[in-house]
């Protein structure tokens, strides 16, 4: 079976972040995990296990399609993205980094929490930083990576590579 790629993972778990995020939270966890105290905490916890949970079935998918996932590699990936997502969704986490931002603050307090939200997790209209990371981390991307995926030989007109190397040895 051949390994996942990082693109094969990201978008498995890209997928699954907007599923967990959108049909896999319930109202409750949407209104409470913001909230200060044990209420809120708890809230975004489940909420942040759910999104594991979800993560993790996507992942199985990939591995039953035909792609091989290394779990250790993807466990490790799973809980640095569960904790990161729990801090991102605390609110008053990202209030504060906002807060440290220039220009941030004032966008955080006018209305821009939720596209901030949105981009710390990597969702919506910025860049997916947090599924890329977890996708890297999780594909275990080597220093023999790049000699897997390019299939170039010398004398390719669009990537030329030496005959020998690091990256083709002889």
């Amino acid at each position: 079976m051949p390994e996942a790629t990082p693109g094969d993972i990201f978008a498995a778990l890209f997928a699954a972040h907007q599923v967990g995020d959108y049909w896999v939270q319930t109202d409750r966890q949407a209104r409470d995990k913001g909230l200060p105290g044990w209420r809120g905490r708890l809230a975004c916890g489940r909420h942040a296990a759910a999104m594991a949970a979800t993560k993790a079935a996507a992942l199985g998918l990939l591995h039953a399609s035909g792609r091989r996932v290394s779990w250790r590699p993807a466990a490790v990936a799973l809980a640095a993205d569960a904790v990161s997502h729990y801090w991102a969704d605390r609110r008053t986490t990202l209030a504060g980094l906002a807060k440290l931002i220039p220009g941030k603050g004032g966008y955080y307090a006018d209305g821009g929490a939720p596209y901030l939200d949105q981009g710390a997790a990597g969702r919506r209209r910025d860049p997916p930083g947090e599924q890329a990371v977890a996708a890297v981390r999780a594909a275990r991307v080597s220093w023999s990576a790049p000699r897997r995926l390019h299939r170039g030989s010398p004398g390719d007109t669009c990537c030329p590579v030496p005959a020998r190397g690091p990256l083709h040895p002889a």
